[in-house]
């Protein structure tokens, strides 16, 4: 009988905290308080912890420019602001996403144009870019959704004939390849999360912007320095800008992390081969579909479940799991074209800005319905690991999967 109708759990102890900071994080942290108590100083940003971390940084990524911001969102911002894109542009936005994915496009008075998700995945594909490029297209914006890397190659030989730049969105997918590259390496500009629940930390928030290109990436620096003319010769603050410093502390912290990644992602990545092998041979129930040579860094599992074989649809399938002691998230719908800010306009209340300019010639009701990817968010369901589980962890995940897959089966004939 399943927990759920009052059988016995598969599993009674909760799974395994992450414990994602520990005695070496700590100890950079207060290596740089006792150093401002004895200095009488002050603990500041930009000095050489911070060139340290963006220095390790670089070198995980083999060679490029980065900078630390205060979050994912400002390093979103922050890229598309060193793109220098004109006012009253469109900017191609993925179908699944944080809303702090897609918001600073719109903040920079640029129009948001949401692409369809490629069937089976949660991130879109250059048929689906493609869809929705027009003539006032000035950028494209590429996320890589629970650490799965995007069919990149298709969306930049895209870009390539229309003349447009891509932004990779990092935040969940540190240290994800495709064909062997690493993510955030491929396109124009990458921006990373760094903030607690991602694969590394630099504290509770933090961002980084990357590039391979030194220019662009100074001019990202400088727009998230309020315009400072950082890698120039004298002058005053070149644009206007905000302050969306990272600071050294958080350098510090994340020094520790970085160094730490690649056996973080090694191990999400065992973790995650055990489940999917444990489900083979399942009838309904499986991990997400992944593109052929990627290498997925697994923010979080999406399950995909066939409700087409099932007695119950996936939300109570994702229920009757997490009742046998398995944490799930029955949804993921981060869909920037159901949003309310979005559907409503609310950039700039009470005016409908960046779509209300006088100079934005495109179209101003477009709505973009993306039936993949509602498809995708409606058939999958969500469990988080990370990389401190181990094997009686992972048997219990599969066990559970099973138990109610079989008990949720429909007969033959059904």
């Amino acid at each position: 009988m399943l927990a759920i109708e009052g059988g016995t759990p598969v599993r009674t102890e909760p799974l395994p905290k992450r414990a994602l900071f520990g005695e070496a994080e700590k100890q950079a942290a207060v290596g740089l308080f006792d150093e401002a108590i004895e200095s009488g100083g002050a603990i500041g940003y930009g000095g050489p912890e911070e060139a340290a971390y963006e220095a390790a940084f670089v070198d995980f990524h083999g060679g490029g420019f980065a900078d630390l911001v205060n979050s994912g969102t400002s390093a979103v911002y922050a890229a598309l602001g060193g793109l220098e894109l004109a006012p009253a542009g469109e900017v191609v936005v993925p179908p699944i996403t944080d809303p702090g994915g897609v918001m600073p496009v719109a903040l920079l008075n640029l129009i948001p144009v949401v692409a369809d998700a490629m069937p089976g995945t949660f991130n879109a594909g250059a048929g689906q870019i493609e869809a929705v490029l027009t003539p006032h297209t000035r950028a494209i914006l590429v996320a890589h959704i629970a650490g799965e890397p995007a069919e990149m190659d298709p969306i930049l030989d895209l870009a390539q004939r229309r003349g447009l730049p891509v932004v990779e969105d990092c935040a969940q997918s540190h240290g994800a390849r495709y064909q062997g590259r690493l993510v955030g390496t491929l396109g124009a500009v990458a921006a990373f999360s760094t903030m607690s629940g991602k694969h590394h930390a630099t504290g509770p928030q933090g961002g980084v912007v990357y590039s391979t290109d030194e220019e662009l990436g100074w001019r990202c620096k400088r727009f998230a320095d309020r315009g400072k003319p950082l890698g120039l010769e004298g002058g005053t603050n070149t644009r206007a800008g905000l302050n969306l410093n990272g600071n050294d502390l958080a350098a510090a912290v994340g020094r520790v992390q970085l160094a730490r990644l690649p056996q973080i992602i090694a191990a999400r990545r065992q973790v995650a081969g055990a489940i999917s092998a444990g489900l083979e041979g399942a009838a309904a129930v499986r991990l997400g579909r992944e593109l052929p040579d990627t290498e997925g860094v697994y923010w979080f599992l999406r399950i995909h479940v066939d409700t087409g074989k099932l007695t119950v649809d996936k939300d109570t399938f994702a229920r009757a799991v997490a009742a046998e002691g398995i944490p799930t998230n029955p949804s993921y719908r981060h869909l920037p074209a159901e949003a309310d800010w979005f559907r409503r306009r609310r950039v700039f209340p009470p005016g409908d800005y960046p779509w209300g300019l006088p100079a934005y010639e495109g179209n101003r009701e477009a709505v973009f319905p993306c039936p993949d990817a509602i498809e995708a968010v409606e058939s999958h369901f969500l469990i988080h690991i990370h990389e401190n589980f181990a094997d009686p962890d992972v048997a219990d995940i599969v066990a559970a999967l099973r138990k109610v897959e079989e008990a949720c089966l429909k007969g033959e004939g059904a």
